[in-house]
């Protein structure tokens, strides 16, 4: 298996190529912009797109969605709670006042603890509502991507529609520390002192983690 970490859009988003070296499936997560380099991408490394992943619902992370199943046929995947949430006509009318495309309907509504498989590797839903009602951290072989749930050193932002402090620590709590701690961290956007991290690296140097859990 193999894993790309590349900055994409206007809000420098990490995207991620994840791909089965055997087989040339893969997924892409969260690929909220610069479309053409990364189905330049995709077909400099012969991979055959199967799935756009995304960790929430928030449209710097899915503005993407749309050229790329279009580009590709591979099917949208986001956990129900956020597809429906940002389906709305008022979170639509947002992110286009932000600048953004808006993404239509996912392909498919994931729920905490489903799984997928593309080519050798599955890769797990865990979802971890605060920043969104349905953002989903995705965890594949040791990896966890976690989106704005958490940053490195730093967690997603709370102040926006269906966003949830608390619920994000319980999340934090419940389920991203629950894990190993050798896990490696791959998040949303580059905001750290270096652009992955661990679980045991976060519990003794986040500041959301030491000081509020």
């Amino acid at each position: 298996m193999q894993i790309i970490q590349t900055t994409v859009g206007n809000m420098e988003v990490f995207c991620y190529l994840v791909y089965d070296e055997a087989t040339h499936e893969g997924i892409l997560i969260d690929p909220a912009g610069d479309e053409a380099r990364l189905l330049k991408l995709l077909q400099e490394k012969g991979v055959i797109l199967k799935y756009i992943v995304n960790t929430h619902g928030h449209a710097d992370h899915t503005c993407g969605n749309d050229r790329l199943r279009s580009a590709t046929g591979a099917k949208v995947v986001m956990h129900g709670l956020d597809d429906e949430f940002f389906q709305r006509t008022e979170n639509k009318a947002f992110a286009q006042m932000m600048g953004f495309e808006t993404t239509g309907p996912a392909d498919i509504h994931v729920k905490d603890g489903d799984e997928l498989t593309v080519g050798g590797f599955t890769m797990k839903f865990v979802h971890t509502p605060g920043h969104t009602p349905g953002a989903c951290c995705i965890l594949i072989d040791g990896n966890l991507f976690t989106g704005d749930t958490l940053f490195v050193g730093a967690v997603g932002r709370t102040d926006l529609p269906g966003a949830s402090f608390s619920a994000l620590l319980e999340s934090l709590k419940n389920k991203v520390l629950a894990l190993p701690p050798d896990t490696i961290i791959w998040p949303g956007h580059d905001y750290g002192d270096r652009p992955q991290s661990t679980v045991a690296r976060e519990m003794k140097t986040n500041p959301y983690i030491t000081d509020f859990l």
